[in-house]
C-alpha cells in the first residue's frame, strides 16, 4: 500500500468550512461519522495548521472517544512561523521548505497523511500535494466564515473520485486534482 496525503472538511453549499460545530449539527449521523472514521484509520501522520493545532492541543489531550484516540497520539507536523523546533502532544514544527517536508515525509512514512486546518488545506492541495480531498457537504448555507477557496484562488480542475448521498441530506464526494498533462 503506497501513502496516500489526505484531507477530508466539513462543507456548506455556500463553500463555508470554518466553524462547522455551529451549523453542521443536525445533518451529522453514523454515516458521516464512519466516512471520518475511514478517512484517518491508515493515517500514521497529520500536517496541521498552527491555529488549529493550538486549538485542539488545549481539548484533545483531555478528551475520549474514537477521534481523541486516534489524534493524541498521531505524529502531528505543524505549519507554523511562530514556533520552531518540537512542541508538546507529540508534535514538531516543519522547518524549512513546506513543499519538500510534505514530499520528503510521503516517502518516509508507511502510514497516510491526513492534513487539517482551512489554509493548510487550500495551499497543499492547490500546490498538488493532497491526494484525495473529502467534502461532506452540508444541505445548509452558513452565511458566514472562511471558506475553503476564496475568490484569490485560480481556475483549478478537479477530477470525482467517489460521491455518496447519506440519510441526513449531505454529500460526501472526494476528488483529486484533474491531471491536465494527459
Amino acid at each position: 500500500m503506497s501513502t496516500k496525503i489526505i484531507a477530508g472538511l466539513f462543507y456548506s453549499l455556500d463553500g463555508v468550512v470554518e466553524s462547522p460545530d455551529q451549523w453542521q449539527f443536525d445533518a451529522f449521523g453514523p454515516e458521516e461519522s464512519a466516512t471520518m472514521s475511514e478517512l484517518v484509520s491508515n493515517a500514521t501522520e497529520m500536517v496541521i495548521g498552527r491555529t488549529l493545532w493550538q486549538e485542539w492541543s488545549e481539548f484533545w489531550p483531555q478528551a475520549g472517544g474514537p477521534f481523541g484516540e486516534w489524534v493524541n497520539p498521531v505524529r502531528k507536523h505543524v505549519l507554523s512561523s511562530q514556533h520552531s523546533g518540537d512542541l508538546d502532544w507529540n508534535s514538531t514544527v516543519i522547518d524549512g521548505d513546506v513543499e519538500t517536508y510534505i514530499r520528503d515525509l510521503k516517502e518516509s512514512t508507511s502510514g497516510d497523511i491526513v492534513v487539517s486546518g482551512v489554509e493548510a488545506v487550500r495551499s497543499l492541495f492547490l500546490a498538488g500535494l493532497i491526494d484525495e480531498l473529502t467534502l461532506t457537504t452540508h444541505p445548509v448555507i452558513a452565511g458566514h466564515g472562511k471558506k475553503l477557496f476564496d475568490a484569490e484562488t485560480p481556475i483549478t480542475r478537479l477530477q470525482l473520485l467517489r460521491t455518496t448521498g447519506t440519510p441526513a441530506g449531505n454529500v460526501i464526494s472526494t476528488y483529486a486534482l484533474k491531471d491536465t498533462n494527459g
